[in-house]
């Protein structure tokens, strides 16, 4: 079996996601906290050499200075200052020459919180996605990272959104297509502080060959050859997996009724261990 060569950190978020009131520089900066739990810096950690180019790609967010700006701070006080942003709000700018060419030559790219659907929305169907994706799949040393939306974007099946209420019944939750570089996880972020454990059940009852991933704010999973996860930061990284359901009405519901499930096996796992996706085992 094929897999791929390159790394990926998804990150649970904690930062401003661009939809609450232009927040003061400073506070937004004070917000991005992943260095103090040691996610900016095992990122960085496991890149390789002196000079490591990264590119934050904002397309996320409505506030994309401030984010950019937010995230260099944040990794030059672990000493890399070889950090650009690449504000690709249209898919003319994803297009253009010199963009493709910074995605092609850096060694990590950072997808920054905000809005899911506005990533997938500029990057379906590129030039740049395609050469992001057959990085990923052919250089060890490339490195693929996101936060909160951002992190949700980077699987193949996405969730855009879900109703207010923590209810478990069908047609609550909307579901759309990531960017395809994880096609056996479905990931949610910010999953313990919201309480998205509803959206989560009712995400892999309409898709149970994949394993569901909710990521605490500051906790990430670092994914090697696709299916090996391990759980880093403070916080908690949630696992479900329904491939051995006994029961699963989800395909029989007509919208607003509630779920049946049997036997969806869940783990809770802090900072320092390991998972396997194909195994379903903590290893």
């Amino acid at each position: 079996m094929r897999f791929p060569k390159g790394k990926i950190v998804a990150i649970g978020g904690n930062e401003d996601k661009g939809t609450q009131p232009l927040p003061d520089e400073g506070h937004l900066r004070d917000r991005i906290r992943f260095f103090e739990s040691g996610i900016l810096k095992r990122i960085h950690d496991e890149l390789h050499g002196l000079g490591t180019r990264i590119e934050v790609i904002t397309t996320a967010s409505h506030i994309p200075e401030e984010m950019a700006r937010a995230y260099y701070d944040g990794f030059l006080l672990l000493g890399c200052d070889n950090v650009g942003a690449l504000h690709l709000q249209t898919k003319e700018d994803i297009a253009r020459p010199e963009n493709l060419e910074r995605l092609q030559n850096t060694d990590a790219v950072m997808f920054t919180g905000g809005d899911q659907s506005r990533i997938t929305k500029v990057f379906a169907g590129t030039q740049a996605l395609k050469i992001l994706q057959e990085r990923y799949w052919q250089e060890e040393k490339f490195l693929i990272s996101g936060t909160s939306a951002g992190a949700m974007a980077l699987a193949e099946v996405m969730i855009l959104g879900a109703a207010e209420q923590n209810v478990l019944v069908k047609g609550a939750v909307e579901l759309g297509y990531g960017l395809g570089f994880l096609t056996n996880v479905l990931i949610d972020t910010h999953f313990v502080n919201r309480r998205r454990i509803p959206r989560m059940i009712e995400s892999l009852a309409a898709h149970p060959n994949l394993i569901g991933v909710g990521l605490g704010e500051d906790t990430a999973v670092l994914i090697k050859d696709g299916n090996c996860l391990e759980t880093i930061g403070s916080g908690l990284v949630v696992l479900f997996d329904g491939r051995h359901l006994k029961e699963n009405n989800y395909a029989q519901l007509a919208p607003d009724e509630p779920l049946c499930l049997e036997n969806m096996v869940m783990h809770v796992l802090p900072k320092g261990k390991r998972y396997h996706t194909e195994s379903g085992q903590i290893i």
